[in-house]
């Protein structure tokens, strides 16, 4: 019987990857590894294969189905903090201008200016759209009366990866739902 796996180029299988404890590494960006690492890791006996794709690769002594979603073998401790990147801090403030809510033309905002003393912290920078971060310059949210919507704080990496549970990938396989919405409500 025809399965649409087995049209796949290898490279449109990546393999989702879960800690030792069959929880994803990551949600977003969602821990992923491109096939021939998840093949690599698999000969390594670094992971568990925990589901596959019908699509094969082989070599001329061995046929290996794809994997789909992996476990590693040994527990990778996450930190308790992410690094402060541009991109996490999008992540934050859920990629919304923390002055009027847009999700567009977004960079970032010291709250208290650097010419004030400001520094460029978790608690100082603020997610904004260019048209806000120019209107408020080098101004104080309360000087340029343009209050936040929330109150910038250094995240943990638990609530980043909860953020990150609002932003699917554009590509989620079948054999991924049940390791990524493990909260939704069960059918009865």
């Amino acid at each position: 019987m025809f399965h649409p796996d087995l049209m796949r180029h290898p490279d449109s299988c990546p393999a989702l990857v879960l800690n030792a404890d069959y929880t994803p590494l990551s949600y977003y960006p969602l821990s992923i590894w491109p096939w021939q690492t998840a093949v690599k890791a698999v000969f390594l006996d670094r992971v568990d294969i925990v589901s596959h794709y019908e699509r094969e690769v082989r070599s001329p002594t061995h046929a290996l189905k794809l994997p789909s979603v992996i476990a590693l073998k040994q527990y990778v401790k996450p930190s308790a903090f992410p690094a402060f990147t541009r991109f996490n801090l999008f992540l934050r403030d859920k990629f919304a201008c923390q002055y009027c809510g847009t999700h567009s033309d977004l960079t970032f905002d010291h709250v208290v200016p650097r010419a004030y003393g400001g520094r460029t912290t978790w608690e100082n920078v603020a997610t904004a759209c260019a048209p806000c971060n120019l209107r408020k310059g080098g101004r104080t949210p309360r000087e340029a009366k343009m209050p936040l919507h929330v109150q910038p704080i250094r995240p943990t990496s638990w609530q980043l990866q909860e953020h990150g549970r609002s932003f699917p990938p554009n590509y989620l396989h079948d054999t991924w739902r049940d390791w990524l919405y493990w909260d939704i409500e069960l059918e009865s």
